[in-house]
This record gives C-alpha cells, sequence and structure tokens, in this order.
C-alpha cells in the first residue's frame, strides 16, 4: 500500500485513490447489504469498525462520516492520555485503552507517535494535596500506576515548573502517572482508517445521516444518508458533539448537553518540555507536541453551544496561569486556539452500549476523556455490537444508569475538573 501525507489523503480520498476503501452501492441493494454501519468517522468510529473486522469477523461494515475523517473532535483535541481516575469503573476503562495504546503502532503497522513521558497533577492547596493523595492511593489499589511527588520532586521531572512560593498558587506536590503520555490525534485516525480499510470495511466521507429508519416492530433497519440509503440491522453512533441529534433520529432521547471545549497551540520551539502537566486548581494543561508547539487546554464554556470558537475569557484565565507556572514561556507567541464540541453527561462519565431501540447502539458522553479512551472505547463498543450485549469493562456505562441511579460520578472525582 502506498504511504501518502495526510492532507494528500484528505484530498484524494473521495476520488479512489487514497489508502483505504471508498465503495458506495445503490440504494436498491439487497437488504441487511451491511452486517453493520458506523455513524461518526472519528477515532472511535473507526476503531469499532476495526476492532469488528479484526476480533470479531464482520467485515461488511460501512463507516459514515458527515466531514472527513478525524475532522472532528479528534482533530481537536490536546492528545493526554492517562488512566489516574478515580472510580473504579472508568480506572478500568481508561487503563484498558492505555494498554492497547502501548502496543497500537504494532497492531496497525502505523506510528500513532504514542508518547509514555508522563502525566503529572499538580496540587497547589491543602484540598489539592488531600484529594491527589487520595487519587494515587485509589490507583495503586486498582493496579493504575500513580506515585505521588514532593514539590522538589516535581520540579527535578519537570525543570521549566516554577516553585516560587509568592505564586498566587504555589506548587505544594503533584501525582504523576509515568505511563500516560500523548500520541499523534490525526495519526491515530488514519491508523485505524487504513487498517480497517485492509480488512474490508468501507469509509465514506461527506455523508451525513439524515435518518435512522426502523421497520414495524421498531428495530433498525438502515439509515437515510445525503448519499442514499444503506440497508443493516446494527448501526453504532459514534458522532461526537452531535450524538443528540442522530439519536433524536430514532426516537432517542440522550441525557447530554453540549459544551466547546477550547484549547490552543503555540508557536513551534526546540524540545523544551518533558513531559505533560495539568492543574486542577488553576485549570490548564500543557505539553509539547513532536512538532515542537505548546499544546495547551483550557476549559469548557458555561454555556451550551455547538461552537467551535468560545469565549476568549477562558483562554485568557488559562494563558495566565500557564505564564505564573512556567515564566520561560511568557514571551511565547500563540499561534491559534479552537473549541471542540464535547457531549456531557450529568456524573461526567461516557455512555457505552444498547439503547432501547433494537439494534441501535451508542457510544457518546465523553466529555474531555474522549481521545485517551480511544482504542479502549472501539474495542468494547465493538464487542457489544458484535455480541449484543456489553463487554464487561463497558457493562457499568450503561445507558440506563440514568434510570436506576447507578451513577459514575467523575464530576466530582476526576482528577481534574472536567
Amino acid at each position: 500500500m502506498k504511504h501518502f501525507s495526510a492532507a494528500r489523503l484528505a484530498r484524494e480520498a473521495l476520488r479512489g485513490q487514497s489508502g483505504w476503501t471508498e465503495h458506495w452501492r445503490s440504494p436498491d441493494r439487497p437488504a441487511h447489504a451491511y452486517d453493520a454501519v458506523i455513524v461518526g468517522g472519528g477515532g472511535h468510529g473507526l476503531a469499532t469498525a476495526y476492532y469488528l473486522a479484526k476480533q470479531h469477523g464482520i467485515r461488511r461494515v460501512a463507516v459514515l462520516e458527515k466531514g472527513w475523517l478525524g475532522g472532528g473532535n479528534t482533530g481537536r483535541n490536546t492528545t493526554i492520555i492517562r488512566s489516574n481516575y478515580l472510580m473504579e469503573e472508568s480506572a478500568a476503562l481508561y487503563n484498558h485503552a492505555v494498554k492497547l495504546w502501548e502496543g497500537l503502532s504494532r497492531e496497525l503497522n502505523y506510528n500513532v507517535m504514542f508518547s509514555p513521558r508522563g502525566v503529572m497533577m499538580l496540587a497547589h492547596t491543602v484540598h489539592d494535596v488531600q484529594v491527589g493523595k487520595r487519587h494515587v492511593y485509589a490507583n495503586q489499589l486498582a493496579g493504575v500506576d500513580n506515585d505521588w511527588l514532593s514539590p522538589d520532586q516535581a520540579q527535578e521531572y519537570c525543570p521549566p515548573l516554577s516553585l516560587d512560593a509568592g505564586m498566587r498558587y504555589p506548587v505544594l506536590g503533584a501525582a504523576l502517572q509515568r505511563r500516560g503520555g500523548t500520541a499523534r490525534h490525526d495519526a491515530v485516525a488514519w491508523g485505524y482508517a487504513r487498517a480497517a480499510s485492509a480488512l474490508g470495511v468501507d469509509i465514506v466521507q461527506n455523508c451525513e445521516v439524515t435518518g435512522i429508519r426502523r421497520d414495524a416492530g421498531g428495530a433498525v433497519c438502515g439509515v437515510d444518508t445525503t448519499r442514499g440509503a444503506v440497508a443493516t440491522r446494527r448501526v453504532g453512533v459514534v458522532a461526537a458533539g452531535h450524538t443528540s441529534v442522530v439519536m433524536a433520529q430514532a426516537g432517542v432521547r440522550m441525557p447530554l448537553e453540549s459544551y466547546p471545549l477550547q484549547a490552543l497551540v503555540s508557536e513551534p520551539v526546540k524540545p523544551c518540555f518533558p513531559c505533560v502537566v495539568m492543574s486542577n486548581t488553576i485549570h490548564a494543561y500543557i505539553s509539547q507536541s513532536d512538532k515542537g508547539e505548546l499544546v495547551i487546554g483550557a476549559g469548557t464554556d458555561a454555556y451550551t453551544s455547538y461552537s467551535q470558537q468560545g469565549g476568549l475569557h477562558i483562554a485568557t484565565h488559562t494563558l495566565d496561569a500557564i505564564c505564573e507556572l512556567f515564566p520561560q514561556f511568557r514571551r511565547m507567541r500563540m499561534l491559534r486556539n479552537w473549541g471542540g464540541i464535547v457531549d456531557v453527561t450529568p456524573d461526567r462519565s461516557p455512555i457505552i452500549g444498547k439503547t432501547p431501540v433494537p439494534g441501535l447502539y451508542v457510544n457518546c458522553g465523553w466529555g474531555t476523556g474522549g481521545f485517551k479512551a480511544t482504542p479502549g472505547s472501539g474495542h468494547v463498543f465493538a464487542h457489544t455490537m458484535a455480541h449484543d450485549a456489553p463487554h464487561p469493562i463497558n457493562a457499568p456505562f450503561a445507558l440506563d444508569r440514568f434510570r436506576t441511579g447507578q451513577l459514575i460520578d467523575e464530576a466530582a472525582a476526576a482528577a481534574v475538573a472536567h
């Protein structure tokens, strides 16, 4: 197979010259021409298609993407990978993903640039220290690596970090997950797309799903799209930021709200930042990409919106915090900032599983946790679709937990504010 640049792949995909398949059968094809349809061509959707084909032998799969592959939240995130969540259900899910990340380049035969450089979470108050140590102990009991560092140890691990006692929020310690790190966001999409295509999966871009068809018994029997109708008995919706819109087409109301989540990228410089550093109290996180850019994460806006920009005050607050923590970056110029649209559930944990509609499955509500979960999410969601039953890891994340009250409340427990 030829290897093209991401830009060339994006330009040539619709002309059939890309490294994956893009077939489109006529609307009058025989019923159930596809064994499964995935709505959403981001990292999670492509990973689901790959594992359906690779792990479960379901290769007549169509991935339908309204834009271009990886052009949604997959291409609008800060690439951080970690599994140091407090709740046992979350730790198991994200740790499953980290284990897959560690071998993903070999699995896909595509360099996703996974870099386990460590994720360090700062503590600035006595309460932060208590919460941070609680996370460390809970993670260690759950088999997830996490260690507590003194301020001097934190600075030794990340030399640019300031320990100035006169800061508004002085550094009192930090929790460090050494197995955490970063990966190249668009490379993950290209890698899964190419590998899925090689297994026979059809990937169709510029193809928006406009309706979900149901038969007389209420079960899924196909989807309508801007490029024709598709017959199938299995539909998996993995449309980050717009899940509620798609699910409404099948008459399913989702417990989701959509918010813009902001991030920024600086001008590229020589390697100067060795790890990922996050702060909950002042809400900022930072790493350096392989291209040399400082990748800076900010917060979500206080209002629901489908905007991909967000309020300027959010980014300004974050940059103030970064400049205080890392004074050497005060003269850095920002190249661009943007907002990704994140679906958020009431308990700030994802929904992965079946829906009340037979044959309709959903994977959504990741908030800011989506990218780090990509391989684990796709793996367990493919199992759920293939067996019409959840994988043990995603069983606690079913939609009906909002009816039974069995919530996985990372809203208060997560190691960051979101």
